[in-house]
């Protein structure tokens, strides 16, 4: 994604998928004229922000929102917001446990981590699956949440089969495109539709080509329930990888 500060938006990509919708990338930030400067710690208590798509402390120094929309659809297929807050980390945890609470979020237990700097807790939202990781740099804790809709992921059709991943291949291009994933070569003429194919869990070497341009190698690592896309651009550039959901 690109992204802009003090709440620009910047459309991040668009194609054309064989139900013949369009899913469409955004990214803002939003920070008030001061947040980009620390703020001292009055207390431990962190009060919630009414004005943020997802939980969010008023007090940050940093905070971005990203998401993935589905033209034609006001719910996204994926909102993730990324805060650097100026508190301790058990502090900030003690806030999304309250908070995503209150909202109706059921923590999950399996696989949950959590230490004196480091925190990983998987979530079912009313909406669908979601993921909180915390860390810690220099004196504040970093914020990484993730909120997939699972209802936009099944009507745009990328919804992953159980304990699969799937994976989007477009071609936006004036060319054929041919990719290369998982021991398959997919070929794509100019304009079609985009096709998808399921993935196992783990980290896949790949490669895009279109004619009279140099190949383009990249490794993508997909985990169970993830959504991605990988698009040739009408000048027959290769994307980098956008996660839908």
């Amino acid at each position: 994604m690109r992204a802009a500060r003090s709440g620009a938006r910047v459309p991040a990509r668009w194609q054309a998928f064989a139900c013949g919708l369009v899913l469409l990338a955004t990214c803002m930030l939003a920070a008030s004229a001061g947040a980009w400067m620390p703020q001292p710690l009055f207390s431990a208590d962190l009060m919630p922000d009414p004005d943020a798509r997802l939980p969010a402390p008023t007090r940050y120094s940093f905070r971005g929102i990203h998401t993935t929309l589905m033209r034609g659809v006001d719910a996204p297929l994926r909102v993730k917001l990324e805060a650097t807050v100026p508190a301790e980390l058990s502090d900030v945890l003690a806030f999304y446990r309250r908070e995503l609470g209150k909202l109706g979020w059921q923590e999950q237990h399996d696989g949950a981590v959590v230490s004196a700097d480091h925190v990983q807790l998987a979530f079912v939202s009313p909406l669908g699956p979601a993921m909180l990781e915390l860390g810690r740099k220099d004196s504040s804790t970093l914020v990484h949440l993730v909120q997939k809709n699972s209802d936009t992921a099944s009507r745009a059709n990328v919804m992953p089969e159980p304990g699969q991943a799937k994976l989007v291949f477009s071609n936006i291009g004036e060319t054929e495109a041919v990719l290369g994933i998982d021991a398959r070569i997919i070929k794509r003429a100019a304009g079609a539709n985009a096709v998808s194919l399921d993935l196992a869990p783990g980290k896949y070497s790949y490669e895009l080509s279109v004619p009279g341009r140099p190949a383009y190698t990249h490794i993508l690592t997909v985990a169970a329930g993830d959504a991605w896309e990988l698009t040739v651009g009408r000048d027959g550039e290769a994307w980098s990888p956008l996660q839908l959901y």
